[in-house]
C-alpha cells in the first residue's frame, strides 16, 4: 500500500495544478474579453464624439455665414440711414425755400 499511496497524491497534485492553470487561463480570458469590450466601447464613443464634432462644425459654419450676412445688412442699413438723413436735410432746405417763396 505504501507503493500505491504516492501515485494518487501525484495524480491529485497534477489535477490540482491543472485546475489552477485552467482557472488562471479562464480569468485571463475574462479579463481580455472585458478589455476588448471596453476598447470597442471606446471606439464607439470616439465615433460619437467625431459625429458631434462634425455637427458642431456645421453649426459654427452656419453661424459664421449668418454673422457675415448680418454684417452686410448692417452696412446697407447704415447707407440707408445716411441717405434718409441727407433727404431730411434737403427737405428742411426745401421747406425753408418754400416758406421764403410764399412770403
Amino acid at each position: 500500500m505504501a507503493a500505491s499511496d504516492p501515485q494518487p497524491k501525484f495524480g491529485q497534485s497534477v489535477k490540482s495544478l491543472l485546475s489552477d492553470k485552467v482557472n488562471c487561463c479562464s480569468t485571463d480570458v475574462i479579463a481580455l474579453t472585458k478589455q476588448v469590450l471596453k476598447g470597442s466601447h471606446s471606439s464607439e464613443l470616439l465615433g460619437q464624439a467625431a459625429r458631434n464634432m462634425v455637427m458642431q462644425e456645421d453649426s459654427i459654419l452656419h453661424s459664421e455665414d449668418s454673422l457675415r450676412k448680418m454684417s452686410i445688412i448692417t452696412t446697407h442699413l447704415q447707407y440707408q440711414q445716411e441717405a434718409i438723413q441727407k433727404n431730411i436735410e434737403y427737405s428742411s432746405d426745401l421747406q425753408d425755400q418754400l416758406r421764403h417763396l410764399l412770403k
